[in-house]
């Protein structure tokens, strides 16, 4: 199989709300380099009103810690129902979910999760290489045929810890995935290697910018050495034939709810929306999550 060779650069695009689509040209984009970097996805008043769902103490009441390889915390979040408050209704607009589910060849997808990433002002806790699909495989599902969708809240800077990626790695298949911390990391011979043939691209984002990515790609991120804190909302989408064969009396079960349909809603309905009830979301407490389970 020979794939065409496409620059960083061909995988950034700016959004525009009277004429963005998903050509020809940024699906091609998408399947060579395994994401698009969708600029100005979401405007002011829309990074505003998620803002304020996310920092609500009835969110941050659900927060968690995770520690990298040498237990450095970063604090987070992770729910399994979209709902139709601020953050789900984000969660099943088109320009998100809608875009997701044409970049994944236009089989239906549903919300599998969504998390907030919280780097704090100079936040030692890194993200170690890995895969999504590293944590989903561990879940019980068989396909890589999932796909994340990243949304600075805050500005991402190499100062501040933001994405790396190595681009084209989700074409190496499933890397194999280790304990450190409490995080899974991809084997680092692989990553290695991989680092000698691929671009390794660091992901400076603005707030509102967005990155849609395959679950089989290689990222990371880094401390935020910086005064200010770094927050992200990772959104990710499941298609609907790729159903867990764990059930809760396997050893690795992590409970979540199957496959629901997730209505595509108008890319006006994030404004329209004043519900920040996020009541029903079924979050992960940290002792329920067994992909790091070997």
């Amino acid at each position: 199989m020979i794939y065409i060779s496409l620059s960083s650069e061909t995988s950034v695009f700016t959004y525009d709300g009277s004429s963005f689509s998903v050509t020809p040209d940024v699906k091609k984009a998408f399947d060579t380099n395994g994401y698009i970097l969708l600029r100005q996805v979401l405007n002011a008043k829309e990074i505003q009103k998620l803002r304020r769902a996310l920092e609500s103490p009835q969110m941050q009441e659900n927060a968690y810690a995770t520690a990298d390889g040498d237990m450095k915390e970063t604090q987070m979040m992770l729910w399994f129902y979209a709902g139709s408050d601020i953050t789900g209704t984000l969660a099943s607009m088109h320009k998100i979910a809608g875009t997701m589910e044409k970049l994944m060849d236009g089989d239906e997808v549903y919300h599998f999760s969504s998390k907030v990433l919280m780097k704090g002002p100079k936040s030692p806790g890194s993200f170690e290489w890995h895969q999504d699909y590293g944590y989903f495989y561990n879940w019980g599902y068989l396909y890589p045929d999932t796909g994340s969708v990243f949304i600075a809240v805050d500005d991402c800077t190499k100062e501040n810890g933001c994405l790396q990626v190595l681009r084209g790695s989700h074409r190496m298949g499933r890397v194999d995935h280790k304990v450190v911390g409490k995080q899974l990391q991809a084997d680092l011979e692989r990553v290695e290697e991989g680092k000698k043939r691929l671009d390794h691209v660091t992901m400076e984002m603005k707030a509102g910018d967005a990155l849609y990515f395959s679950s089989n790609l290689l990222h990371c991120s880094t401390p935020n050495n910086t005064h200010e804190r770094r927050w992200s909302y990772v959104i990710a989408y499941n298609q609907c034939h790729n159903k867990s064969y764990m059930t809760p009396d396997h050893p690795r079960y992590t409970p979540h709810p199957d496959y629901i349909p997730l209505p595509k809603v108008d890319n006006s309905a994030l404004l329209d929306c004043e519900n920040y009830n996020v009541e029903g979301k079924w979050f992960l407490k940290a002792e329920e999550d067994r992909a790091r389970d070997q």
